[in-house]
């Protein structure tokens, strides 16, 4: 197998990105009941994402217009987008980032980043963390229809990479990056951290855990 590409995920896998998350899920509810939906379809341990796929199924079946959800959809994302924007001036690099993307860059791949983060935050964060150089192709939640886990975000960061998904590796520290790249059937690779140990997938047959991120180089390269 030729791997040609890696695509990693921002948050949590090659950044520490301070958002406070269940602030924004609170907020983003609040607006939600605001508008006539139920309090009840709605969980703190949820995505904004999940949110409005229920939100969008609840008005389907009350007979109501697309142009309807899609105010809302703007609104929501709306919410994120300014805890995002202030939370990206206070993130910091992982430990043996930047020591990884220069052994990639250096055997000739293509780097890539798939993110739910919106295109300024994530502008901002590789533009502060000075990693920006790295990367061929930077897929935010605002160059897609859907994001990951559906399988079109990984798809179309595949197509700005011009790579097939047999040449490319993800990278990920949570299922929702793992599940697309089932999906599609591109090798990955998750990383273990203090947050996410317990909802990594670890069963036989799941994609292999890292401890490290530094672990990368040497895995991609039994891959070959």
């Amino acid at each position: 197998m030729s791997i040609k590409a890696v695509i990693f995920d921002l948050d949590g896998t090659l950044a520490r990105f301070n958002l406070e998350y269940k602030i924004v899920r609170a907020e983003a509810i609040n607006f939600l009941i605001g508008r006539g939906l139920p309090a009840s379809v709605f969980s703190l341990n949820e995505s904004i994402f999940e949110m409005l796929k229920k939100a969008e199924i609840y008005l389907k079946n009350l007979g109501r217009k697309q142009a309807e959800f899609r105010q809302i959809q703007k609104r929501v994302l709306s919410i994120a987008t300014s805890y995002e924007d202030k939370a990206a001036h206070e993130t910091s690099l992982l430990p043996g980032v930047i020591e990884v993307l220069k052994v990639l860059k250096k055997r000739g791949l293509k780097l890539g980043i798939f993110t739910i983060n919106g295109k300024n935050s994530t502008k901002i964060v590789l533009r502060n963390l000075k990693i920006r150089s790295f990367f061929d192709a930077v897929v935010t939640r605002d160059e897609v229809t859907r994001v990951k886990p559906d399988p079109i975000h990984l798809t179309r960061t595949l197509e700005a990479l011009g790579v097939s998904p047999h040449e490319a590796v993800v990278v990920g520290d949570s299922e929702v990056d793992l599940a697309c790249a089932r999906v599609l059937e591109v090798k990955a690779f998750g990383v273990a951290t203090e947050s996410n140990e317990n909802s990594l997938p670890r069963a036989k047959g799941s994609a292999p855990i890292l401890n490290s991120i530094t672990e990368l180089p040497t895995a991609i390269d039994r891959l070959s």
